[in-house]
């Protein structure tokens, strides 16, 4: 009898939590469905817990790394109200239909590109959107663009934890997120934020990227750190999680971003390339 209510009074068909949800081996009821003309074998969000840190430099520094390792690669941009992939790598719209799906745009390095930019008439156009609809627009960017077969999808996530990632965590089969951060202190206390969001949502963090760590002077060669000693050591150390990549402010990759990144390669982020191979 015990059983029998519980299913009856369960308001989703598995929650988290439920004990017979998980004895079924049941997932998320939120998931939405991948097109049916695309295989994705991993799914990777990037995320802050603030903006302008440069998590779309790293986003696309991921992938460029991927991609120039052989693996099938695509960014999905999820930073429906401040997209800047389609920008960084002067790709443009309008996407094509094909059939009653969206084919993306393809990088100068193959790479498949979907942003909200490559659907507008007018890239300069603002994105004046509440909250849920934000949301579905990620869910259609998973559910009707043909992403083909790809061995990496990395979801360039707006900031913060409010509805757009809660969406994609709960929509999108995300096997893991890289936490970008940059050196002050009061950022350790917003990664904190991602990293409980991430937590609750039971999605593994796979580890910590620092930027504009350092700017290296083009006489001496001296390191610079103009934003501040760096806790990012330490704070891996009390999450228990890896650092994956300390960035320089390196100026040869934000020239490159103007509009030319496929050209780009960052080898500052070699151990992150590890932990996604590793997957």
């Amino acid at each position: 009898m015990e059983e029998k209510s519980c299913k009856s009074t369960c308001s989703r068909e598995s929650c988290e939590g439920c004990e017979h949800a998980a004895a079924e081996g049941k997932k998320n009821s939120f998931l939405a469905e991948l097109n049916a003309q695309s295989r994705i074998d991993h799914v990777i969000g990037v995320v802050s817990g603030k903006g302008g840190v440069g998590k779309s430099m790293v986003t696309a520094s991921l992938a460029n790394q991927l991609a120039k390792e052989g693996y099938r690669v695509g960014i999905l941009d999820a930073d429906i109200t401040g997209p800047s992939i389609p920008k960084m790598y002067g790709i443009h719209g309008p996407a094509q239909m094909w059939e009653e799906s969206i084919l993306p745009v393809s990088t100068g390095n193959d790479i498949e590109v979907m942003s909200i930019n490559l659907l507008l008439p007018d890239e300069e156009s603002p994105v004046i959107w509440r909250g849920p609809i934000l949301a579905n627009m990620v869910k259609q960017f998973w559910s009707d663009v043909v992403w083909g077969e790809l061995d990496y999808l990395l979801v360039d996530m707006p900031p913060g934890t409010g509805d757009v990632p809660l969406t994609v965590f709960q929509s999108i089969p995300v096997d893991g997120i890289v936490v970008v951060t940059s050196p002050q202190e009061l950022v350790r206390l917003i990664v904190k934020k991602a990293l409980h969001m991430a937590e609750t949502m039971k999605i593994p963090v796979l580890g910590l990227v620092e930027n504009y760590s350092y700017v290296v002077c083009p006489d001496c060669g001296k390191q610079f750190r103009i934003f501040g000693e760096s806790g990012i050591d330490a704070l891996a150390q009390e999450l228990e999680i890896p650092v994956l990549g300390k960035m320089p402010i390196d100026t040869k990759l934000a020239e490159l971003a103007d509009g030319a990144f496929h050209q780009a390669d960052n080898a500052y982020l070699a151990e992150a390339l590890k932990a996604l191979e590793a997957l």
